[in-house]
């Protein structure tokens, strides 16, 4: 639709108070009440505007009332309590506006009105020391799921994966294939304080051997440091190229992967950016080491930008790394973090504020941790003690829709517990299936209707207004709400919301779809059922494709 129904709403109601005499204001709230008694949608506008209209809202409520336009979209239009605007859409409105959506189709919930942005998105970002496991993949779903909302609502999207290849982290990992190649190679030799000591280590030289054992045996001799660094940067590149294969395989693609060492230390970005905040007046020397004075910017301490020995801190990078390569091409940055890094948040966004970004322009998403439930039990992950669940271990267990939509059904800042057995299951207590289960209902309808050689002509030909009962218009008063939904998951960022929508989405049409016969003696009734059953199959398709799950004809 052109326009969401509370746009149209509220163009009517600034109607109403451009002629009882009272202020117009920008932006009005619209929420849908809990109770049917209460209408479809409410509004506290009338509240709002008491102390500039120096009214009391039940009179300006009234004043609303006596002046709303008369509108087909429009049943009645109540006023509440205090002051409260209750109202209730016309039945043959919502019925006709079927055919709007049905000829949308694909397109219906998205919007190219809204001014163009550059968005840079960054998730996952996992260490190069590892596999991925399971709580990097909550991340890929609910970092590509807020991508595609994101382009759906008309703005470039850029995905990033950012390789933390240098510091303590890849000195470790470094040492730690150093002393597995030499154990492999019958040498005696121990791992070193944090160390990983996971075997997939052992697995990765073992298959660098097996693909050519006489460079891998000629490395082995060069000197320590050399061959440190070497066979650092080596695991770090297969570790890479095993992240980047199964997040294609989960659906997720990056556009860019921008590596700590190369394009951001080798580049000199760090010092150029602690040298724009020195010239700033924002750094202080002091024990030898460059302070950020970032409590100036709502940070609670300041913050070491360079150490004593020279050293730069991970978030003297950090800032250089966002300040030229994030924003030097976008207009929004929006980093997903673990809860690990919760108390990160305050430093860079007070470093990117004294570097002149605007606050609205940089937002940062805390994904929380996953519990995996396997009989009942936890199960530990750590890479430093090698005890984690594979990524690719759960999508060959649950597959990559259970996995994504079941990461989906908890806001990104709340923790999940994973319930394995829940995730296979054909129920309705398995969200993904009770969802993909009701296109794949609307689907069947259609092929029944084939076989009876059903004739279906075009659906702007097709008279909607025999769907009177009560059912069906809660269904398509839900239908209708769909564009404000995804419009709302993007401008909040909660990819959850698609998925919460889709699951009463599909609680409204399965006991729908359980009562009613849809192909019936009736061809104006059965056309206009299947009209119902197509568009509700039309929404449950795009808001999964939103998520990256697949809408399946068949189950």
């Amino acid at each position: 639709m052109q326009n969401s129904i509370t746009e149209l709403l509220s163009t009517l109601l600034r109607e109403a108070l451009g002629k009882a005499g009272l202020p117009v204001p920008d932006d009005v709230l619209w929420e849908m009440p809990r109770e049917e008694s209460h209408g479809d949608y409410a509004t506290n506008v009338a509240l709002a505007l008491a102390r500039p209209a120096r009214k009391a809202p039940r009179e300006i409520a009234e004043a609303i009332r006596k002046n709303f336009p008369v509108s087909p979209m429009v049943s009645t239009l109540e006023v509440a309590g205090p002051g409260f605007l209750n109202v209730s859409l016309a039945a043959d409105w919502c019925a006709g506006a079927l055919e709007e959506i049905l000829a949308a189709g694909a397109r219906y919930g998205t919007t190219m009105s809204a001014p163009r942005r550059r968005v840079l998105l960054e998730f996952v970002s996992a260490n190069p020391t590892g596999p991925l496991v399971i709580v990097n993949a909550r991340a890929a779903a609910v970092g590509d799921a807020l991508a595609r909302i994101l382009r759906s609502q008309g703005m470039a999207v850029e995905c990033q994966f950012y390789v933390n290849d240098a510091g303590n982290q890849f000195e470790a990992l470094a040492r730690s294939v150093d002393v597995r190649l030499r154990q492999v190679l019958g040498e005696t030799a121990e791992l070193p304080e944090n160390a990983y000591p996971g075997e997939y280590l052992v697995d990765l030289v073992k298959e660098w051997l097996a693909t050519d054992a006489a460079a891998m045996r000629a490395l082995a001799t060069r000197p320590e440091g050399e061959r440190v660094e070497l066979l650092g940067r080596k695991a770090v590149d297969s570790m890479v190229a095993g992240q980047r294969q199964v997040l294609e395989s989960y659906g997720t693609r990056f556009e860019s992967w921008t590596h700590e060492q190369g394009h951001v230390r080798d580049a000199g970005l760090p010092e150029r950016a602690i040298a724009a905040l020195t010239a700033a007046g924002h750094t202080y020397e002091q024990d030898g080491a460059l302070w950020f004075r970032s409590t100036a910017f709502g940070d609670d301490k300041d913050r070491v930008l360079r150490k004593s020995d020279g050293e730069l801190t991970y978030f003297g990078v950090d800032v250089g790394f966002h300040h030229f390569v994030k924003f030097g091409q976008s207009d929004l940055v929006v980093d997903l973090i673990g809860p690990d890094h919760h108390g990160y948040v305050s430093r860079i966004k007070a470093a990117m504020k004294a570097l002149g970004h605007p606050p609205e322009s940089f937002d940062v998403l805390v994904v929380q941790l996953v519990t995996l439930l396997r009989d009942g039990e936890p199960v530990r992950m750590s890479k430093r003690r090698g005890e984690f669940v594979l990524m690719e271990e759960l999508l060959e267990e649950v597959g990559r829709d259970a996995a994504r939509f079941t990461f989906l059904t908890r806001r990104h800042d709340s923790p999940l517990d994973f319930d394995l057995a829940v995730a296979t299951r054909q129920s309705a207590d398995n969200p993904v299936f009770y969802v993909q289960y009701a296109h794949a209902r609307v689907s069947s309808l259609f092929r029944t209707a084939a076989e009876q050689k059903l004739a279906i002509p075009s659906w702007d030909q097709v008279d909607f207004r025999p769907l009177r009962l009560a059912e069906e218009q809660r269904l398509i008063k839900r239908l209708l709400q769909y564009p404000s939904l995804v419009a709302g998951a993007a401008q909040a960022r909660e990819p959850h919301r698609v998925a919460y929508y889709l699951t009463e989405l599909a609680g409204l049409y399965h006991p729908y779809y359980k009562a009613h016969r849809v192909i019936t003696d009736d061809r104006a009734l059965t056309l206009a059922r299947l009209g119902l059953a197509a568009a509700v199959g039309q929404v449950v398709r795009n808001g999964l494709d939103l998520l990256g799950v697949s809408a399946p004809e068949s189950m």
